[in-house]
């Protein structure tokens, strides 16, 4: 068997540890200390992300989406392949040497994506570009950790909080998606987004699709007209 090759470290701005990226052949890793985040070979669930977000607003005119997180690129491809022509997508990813990578040693993964006139990526917290925004985006797909309970970042559960909640509803557009992924289900954070204003799909998708693997978790939540009052 090939073995694994550390291509470079990246440090995690206001978290612990760093991210490492690896490769064995054409496979890729990122892994934060030896938890794998994402793996090259398993794209299905963030590919899933975007698919079952963005089906629900392609017919609008210009649909707006913000995705929280570059990764290895699945979901943004997948949002890519669902959206129009004239759509726009505005990509956040923290830690500049994830941008780089993608540009870099992982360039055959990502394609032709980055230079699609639709897309332009942004080397900022999401938290901040969603606390700026008032009926900004159609959607918002967060995959920035490991679901609602922080792994990478503590500062990332304030993306999830109840203020963090009420924050996405408010960058939305009537009717708008947030979608969100996770390792695992969460029964506290379904309440949560119910609280904040949401209509609530919690959707069971599989790493590889069809393919199997680990089962993960995608919250779709919908903009409602009203908020309920808490």
């Amino acid at each position: 068997m090939i073995p694994w090759t550390l291509l470079d470290t990246a440090p995690i701005p206001g978290g612990e540890g760093e991210l490492r990226l690896k490769r064995r052949g054409a496979e890729f890793s990122i892994m934060l200390g030896n938890i794998e985040l994402m793996n090259s070979r398993l794209s299905g669930s963030e590919e899933a992300l975007a698919t079952l977000s963005c089906e629900r607003i392609q017919a609008r005119p210009q649909p707006c989406v913000l995705i929280g997180g570059l990764g290895m690129g699945f979901t943004l491809r997948a949002a890519l392949t669902v959206l129009g022509a004239k759509a726009r997508i505005v990509v956040a990813e923290l830690i500049p040497a994830v941008v780089a990578w993608a540009r870099g040693p992982m360039a055959e993964v990502f394609g032709a994506s980055l230079m699609d006139p639709r897309v332009s990526i942004e080397e900022a917290d999401v938290g901040r570009l969603i606390r700026s925004g008032r009926s900004t985006y159609d959607a918002i797909l967060l995959d920035v950790d490991n679901g609602p309970e922080g792994l990478t970042r503590e500062a990332n559960d304030g993306l999830y909080d109840i203020e963090g909640l009420r924050a996405a509803r408010k960058a939305l557009r009537p009717e708008g998606v947030l979608a969100v992924w996770s390792s695992g289900p969460d029964r506290n954070f379904t309440s949560r987004l119910r609280k904040a204003g949401f209509r609530v799909d919690e959707v069971k998708v599989r790493a590889n699709g069809q393919g199997g693997g680990a089962r993960h978790v995608i919250w779709i939540a919908t903009r409602e007209s009203t908020p309920q009052m808490q």
